[in-house]
């Protein structure tokens, strides 16, 4: 399991290597994925670096290795941290998400039948949150966003009990948002 600690740097706890901590000058840690497989993986610092999105199984796999939520929380500002800048151009009224409390752009494109949506907010915890959204509808088809829930992966991911019902209503608004621009581009 992948811990924080007050620096914000990420180290590893693997069951065979409990209480082992990885330097935080270290890139990578080994990851045991669902199937008992151990792959090296960046730290999420290092990622962030690399400006790196990461995938949903890699994001469920790594909420699976977090117990409790102010790891979760901080692994979630992480995401965001690692989500690659939106050009200032972009950030439009016309991409500006309506019902956050934080400023959210969202701008979408569809390209051979799929959306590519970049994303960003003046708020960290937003942009993981930005990112999770990403991870579950980037470069999907229309019917394949309009048939995935994400509130239900948000659910699921614990976040939907643990965030302010503003974040909660903000995270709403971005999916509805998404779901809109695969509508239109479903008639396209």
């Amino acid at each position: 399991m992948r811990r924080s600690h007050g620096s914000g740097a990420f180290f590893s706890v693997h069951p065979a290597n409990r209480g082992r901590i990885a330097p935080p000058a270290q890139t990578h840690y080994l990851r045991v994925t669902r199937n008992g497989c151990a792959q090296m993986e960046p730290y999420p610092l290092a990622a962030g670096l690399q400006k790196q999105t990461m995938t949903l199984a890699e994001i469920r796999d790594d909420f699976a290795f977090l117990d409790d939520w102010e790891d979760r929380y901080r692994y979630v500002i992480e995401l965001g941290k690692a989500l690659p800048e939106m050009e200032p151009a972009l950030k439009t009224e016309a991409n500006k998400v309506r019902g956050c409390a934080s400023q959210v752009w969202l701008a979408t494109r569809a390209e051979n039948g799929r959306l590519h949506i970049i994303g960003d907010s003046d708020a960290l915890i937003v942009r993981g949150l930005v990112a999770i959204l990403l991870a579950i509808y980037q470069n999907q088809t229309p019917d394949h966003i309009l048939s995935t829930d994400a509130r239900e992966i948000f659910a699921e991911l614990g976040l939907k009990e643990h965030l302010t019902p503003q974040r909660s209503n903000g995270f709403s608004s971005m999916v509805e948002r998404i779901r809109a621009d695969a509508r239109l581009a479903a008639q396209v």
